[in-house]
């Protein structure tokens, strides 16, 4: 059976001045897949995350998501349709708990205002889901350590109940045994139904990760494909790996 298309990049292309961040850029994404975007730094990953969300509008090409055309609409009416992200550097209310940061996502993708204390509810069994410390999420996001500032820019992206969920180097700054939690967490959140686009430098993470994977270089798509097939893809070892790797 064939699957249903989620999200479609048709042909796009974004300039800055006479640099090519993204070159005539194509694909698709079905529902539930977990999708690797991987390439050297400046092949153009965090500029495609930021055109599906709005930030950046294409010069050229369109994005669609669940049928509907979403060039030109503003990132909180993007969000709203169901694609959430989180960044490279996370930026949560500093000045706020965890626990308000999560309440405020999910009040903001109510369409009917709910109590602050009903969003606190559903802020905790988020945080209890992703295994922050329960002891830290009344502390304000100012004070939280390296990982927890991590879970909570997931948290938060979770609180506006996406359908698709964009990972911007999620693992970036983390310990090995950091990295294995966080690993299973991406595996538990795709196993809730949502599709996932993960961008991440170190392999052995994508590999166990991604059903497939998609290659940019220089603005423009290289490979696409299943994971085992574009890590001994030619172009993508000089483009990007330097070796051969096992999946």
């Amino acid at each position: 059976m064939q699957k249903k298309v989620q999200l479609k990049v048709e042909n796009v292309t974004k300039k800055f001045g006479g640099l090519v961040a993204l070159d005539k850029v194509s694909f698709e994404i079905s529902h539930r897949e977990v999708v690797g975007l991987i390439g050297p730094n400046g092949s153009g990953k965090t500029t495609l995350i930021n055109v599906i969300t709005g930030i950046y509008k294409p010069d050229i090409g369109q994005v669609f998501f669940e049928g509907k055309k979403i060039t030109g609409k503003k990132p909180y009416q993007i969000c709203k349709m169901g694609i959430a992200r989180t960044y490279q550097i996370p930026k949560p209310f500093l000045n706020m708990t965890a626990l308000e940061n999560v309440a405020i996502g999910i009040i903001f993708r109510k369409e009917r205002r709910g109590s602050l204390s009903e969003a606190k509810s559903e802020a905790l069994e988020l945080l209890q889901f992703i295994g922050f410390p329960s002891s830290r999420i009344n502390q304000k996001a100012s004070d939280l350590k390296f990982l927890e500032m991590k879970y909570l820019e997931i948290a938060r992206a979770l609180a506006t109940n996406p359908r698709l969920l964009l990972l911007d180097e999620p693992f970036a700054g983390l310990a090995p045994p950091e990295i294995d939690g966080a690993v299973e967490l991406v595996k538990k959140i795709n196993e809730r139904g949502i599709t996932i686009i993960i961008v991440e430098h170190v392999m052995r993470i994508i590999t166990k990760l991604a059903q497939r994977l998609i290659v940019l270089n220089f603005g423009k798509k290289i490979a696409d494909g299943e994971v085992k097939i574009v890590i001994n893809d030619e172009e993508v070892i000089k483009a990007y790996l330097g070796e051969r790797i096992s999946a």
